[in-house]
């Protein structure tokens, strides 16, 4: 179903074959207005691709639910700013809590949009995307074992498989960005 750019009126409320979303654009964020059907008294705010969806209360007015969502938009592009991440200081300290080689570079990359890290281990460099930056730490924690190990077993081998398992948490990890890798449309 098609999403309507909503003019100053009214959002039309949720249903379940349709949610009814209108469709606006504040400082370049495609932020999706979903009135809720449901008694709820708060708003509700989730990234879903690159998309905001910002669901709001039945009783909230249009002009409320845009001037929530400006500020719950300001909020979310704090959080997946990479450079509040010393991604550096991080790597190093997984690199010496699991017996890995420090990396001589490892910076973020805006470049990689269908890999979550990259590594060229002749030069001791690893990429990760900056997308992960909006990711809980254990994920990102994950991905830089992952191309921390690459500087030691440059294929995916069971020796590189029992280096990144080292790290406690990489089965859930993976679980999650398999996840995030799915088309957000189609869920």
């Amino acid at each position: 179903m098609p999403r309507r750019t909503v003019p100053d009126g009214e959002i039309p409320p949720a249903r379940t074959e349709n949610l009814g979303a209108a469709q606006v654009y504040i400082d370049g964020m495609e932020i999706e207005l979903v009135r809720g059907t449901r008694r709820r008294k708060h708003v509700e705010a989730v990234l879903v691709g690159e998309r905001l969806r910002v669901t709001f209360p039945h009783w909230m007015s249009a002009a409320q639910a845009r001037e929530t969502a400006e500020e719950l938009r300001v909020r979310m592009q704090r959080r997946l700013d990479a450079s509040r991440i010393d991604i550096v200081a991080r790597a190093r300290k997984l690199a010496r809590d699991y017996d890995l080689p420090r990396p001589k570079t490892v910076t973020w990359s805006d470049q990689q949009q269908s890999r979550w890290g990259s590594c060229t281990p002749d030069l001791g460099a690893i990429r990760v995307s900056s997308r992960l930056a909006a990711f809980p730490s254990w994920v990102l924690d994950y991905v830089l074992v992952h191309e921390l190990a690459h500087l030691v077993q440059r294929d995916h081998s069971p020796a590189f498989a029992a280096l990144v398992a080292r790290y406690p948490l990489a089965e859930r990890a993976r679980g999650f960005l398999i996840a995030k890798d799915l088309d957000p449309d189609d869920l």
